[in-house]
């Protein structure tokens, strides 16, 4: 899958050791596992190849403390008890939000995701 960032923040987060040590204040576990995650939707042909994982714990994002999150969706860092996640949201061919965006009709031909950020979403 090709995948776009949104900011070049973002960007280093996801593909700098360094980066990624800062942004989890240096836990080495966590670094290991965002890029293993971003290795593999890298290495995913279609956005379905990650829902399909249940260790990626694949989910839609909804409305949040006046943050419109409908098309975005999310997959954990590490695992269910960490708080981090990877925030994405599947682009077209030309690179465009689906709007609506209906996971699961689209799934099996999103071959372009953007990441939007590595965060403890839930806070």
């Amino acid at each position: 899958m090709e995948l776009v960032y949104a900011s070049d923040k973002v960007k280093n987060q996801c593909t700098s050791v360094k980066a990624a040590k800062k942004l989890f204040g240096g836990d080495t576990i966590l670094t290991t596992s965002l890029l293993a995650r971003i290795n593999a939707l890298e290495k995913a042909e279609t956005i379905k190849d990650i829902i399909v994982q249940p260790t990626f714990h694949f989910h839609n994002l909804g409305n949040k403390q006046g943050r419109n999150l409908e098309g975005f969706f999310a997959i954990d860092v590490k695992s269910r008890k960490e708080q981090w996640r990877i925030v994405l949201q599947p682009l077209d061919a030309n690179k465009e939000p689906f709007t609506p965006c209906y996971i699961d009709q689209i799934s099996s031909y999103v071959r372009i995701v953007e990441i939007t950020e590595v965060s403890k979403h839930y806070e």
